[in-house]
């Protein structure tokens, strides 16, 4: 018997590597060697209340966390408002988000991603009206503080489009300050018609608070075991930021659109005390105490018929949502106010009760698509009001590729109710032809000079579009349309709206693509040129920003500033 032999294997020899084969000192190899590769970038999305960040190339966030300016729960931006200040009151601004950016962008890379953020290029998210002083401030922490090789700033739109699987179109995107729509041609962002409206997620966060200070039912702690507590109206310290913000989450959503939306007035106003004192003044003596738990407090307060002004919009406003609701009452377990958690073996309880009406749960949503007015369009007349700047030649082709993204779109029912909404909006107007009441009076009884004057249809241009309107991520969209609405409509992947701006960004940095790159070594030139430049040659800087920094609009990226094309004419004066 013969013994087998050891087989035998032939090498080959590697040739060395030549100087453009080395790979960058920041990035030791070429080739993803574990879960946590260094060719992986660090893709953020800074949003203005929740921030996603995660690694490229992968499905979803690592971690998604929710950020505030203070201990009101405002925005993080709000504490860089230019506005009316002083040059030292926007350099104290700029100081303290600068801490927090700070505090927050170590916790990211230390606590949530476990990286080294030396070794680490990122990818920003970059918002269209993201404030250039906020990522001024980003770019400063994360290149001298945290040591970041090149940051990347994307175009957010862009990003949304690409993660829907498309190349043109037209993003709506819907989160907690704005809702900005900008068409995409070709994955370039046509920021000149971009339109913006302020009827978001801050904006439906302060309409919910009213409509559950007017109409909801407060029921306290219980003092003692086996006592219902006594209904009465609803503490306005009871409803702080972060219960209305679980609230609209867990419990709104958006219904199908009713008859009459267009004379519905708003409960609205420049801060969430403003936006109720009025509307509830009136009901102040009218509310009774002695409510039963099982009803709703909006049927225990009645307006009286010769109540006139706003107190009778409101109930005639409310009174047509119940007849068009089929939402349950939710009773809804919030903290009591001022009241502090206690022990084991007491009899007090800290959590209180607080009944929600369901027309409510249904019809809060109802302000993001009322008809609006020049300052403050609602989402479905912002997106008509983008397709009027575009080319005509291109209007149909965006109107049939529309990407809705954002957080506030994750409330359920509010793309098929925005699909209807840009439907009813193209149709042709209702005209009122007489300027009297009786509805036996026809044309024909009246001479022309009775006749109201012709309606001005500002969509009169987009009516065509209507059997054209698509979006690419509506889950159930109608069967009514044209052949392209229906080759398009539905067709995007399903990622949740809230996280398209995020899941295209990772596309992005594992196609090694991306927006324009900044590196740590343009950062430190721009600061050395700072230094020696002379008085004779100022450097720019941006305007509304504070002149400690000299580096304001330097060196980050400003749509607002791209060079104007070829034949152009110039915005300066000459000397």
């Amino acid at each position: 018997m013969e013994t087998p032999a050891t087989p035998t294997v032939s090498r080959i020899a590697v040739p060395t590597p030549s100087a453009s084969q080395i790979p960058s000192p920041h990035y030791a190899t070429t080739r993803r060697h574990s879960l946590y590769g260094t060719e992986d970038r660090v893709v953020i999305d800074p949003g203005s209340r929740v921030w996603k960040v995660g690694f490229s190339g992968e499905g979803r966030p690592r971690e998604v966390f929710v950020t505030v300016g203070g201990k009101d729960g405002t925005s993080l931006w709000s504490s860089s408002s230019q506005g009316n200040k002083s040059n030292s009151e926007r350099e104290e601004d700029q100081i303290i988000l600068s801490h927090r950016l700070q505090d927050i962008l170590r916790s990211i890379f230390f606590d949530s991603l476990l990286t080294d953020p030396r070794s680490r290029k990122v990818i920003l998210v970059e918002h269209p009206m993201l404030q250039l002083a906020v990522k001024e401030a980003l770019a400063q922490v994360m290149f001298e503080n945290l040591q970041i090789p090149s940051i990347s700033f994307a175009p957010s739109h862009v990003l949304a489009m690409m993660a829907a699987g498309r190349l043109t179109g037209l993003v709506l995107d819907c989160g907690y300050l704005e809702s900005t729509v900008v068409p995409i041609y070709g994955s370039r962002p046509l920021y000149s018609a971009m339109r913006t409206s302020p009827l978001a997620g801050a904006r439906l966060n302060t309409h919910l608070r009213s409509l559950l200070m007017l109409f909801g039912t407060y029921l306290g702690p219980m003092g003692v075991v086996g006592q219902n507590p006594k209904p009465s109206a609803v503490p306005e310290d009871a409803l702080p930021e972060s219960i209305i913000e679980d609230m609209k989450t867990r419990c709104c959503f958006v219904g199908s659109p009713i008859l009459l939306s267009r004379s519905l007035p708003r409960l609205q106003g420049p801060s969430e005390s403003a936006a109720t004192e009025d509307l509830m003044s009136v009901d102040q003596s009218e509310t009774s105490t002695d409510v039963d738990p099982g009803q709703p407090s909006s049927q225990s307060r009645t307006s009286d018929s010769s109540m006139t002004g706003p107190s009778t919009q409101i109930h005639a406003m409310k009174d047509l949502y119940v007849r068009h609701s089929t939402a349950t009452d939710l009773n809804v377990k919030i903290p009591a106010p001022g009241m502090a958690p206690t022990g084991p073996g007491t009899t007090t309880f800290t959590r209180a009760s607080l009944l929600v009406p369901g027309w409510i749960r249904e019809r809060a949503a109802e302000l993001l698509f009322e008809d609006g007015d020049v300052d403050e369009a609602s989402v479905a007349e912002v997106i008509l009001d983008s397709l009027l700047k575009v080319p005509v030649d291109l209007r149909k082709e965006f109107a049939s590729s529309i990407v809705v993204a954002g957080g506030t779109c994750m409330l359920p029912g509010f793309i098929p109710r925005l699909q209807a909404e840009l439907i009813r909006l193209l149709s042709p107007p209702l005209r009122n032809t007489l300027n009297v009441d009786d509805p036996a009076v026809t044309e024909a009884s009246h001479p022309p000079s009775k006749l109201s004057p012709p309606i001005y249809d500002v969509y009169a241009p987009l009516r065509p579009l209507s059997p054209h309107i698509a979006i690419l991520n509506n889950p159930d969209p109608p069967a009514t349309q044209s052949t392209l609405a229906r080759a398009h409509a539905g067709r995007a992947p399903a990622f949740a709206p809230a996280a398209l701006q995020w899941i295209g960004a990772s596309l992005a940095g594992a196609m090694k693509t991306g927006g324009e790159e900044i590196t740590r070594e343009k950062w430190d030139e721009a600061l050395e040129d700072v230094f020696e430049n002379t008085p004779s040659a100022p450097v720019p800087v941006s305007p509304g920003s504070a002149g400690s920094n000299p580096r304001k609009g330097f060196i980050i990226p400003d749509w607002t500033r791209i060079p104007l094309s070829q034949g152009a004419p110039s915005v300066h004066t000459p000397a």
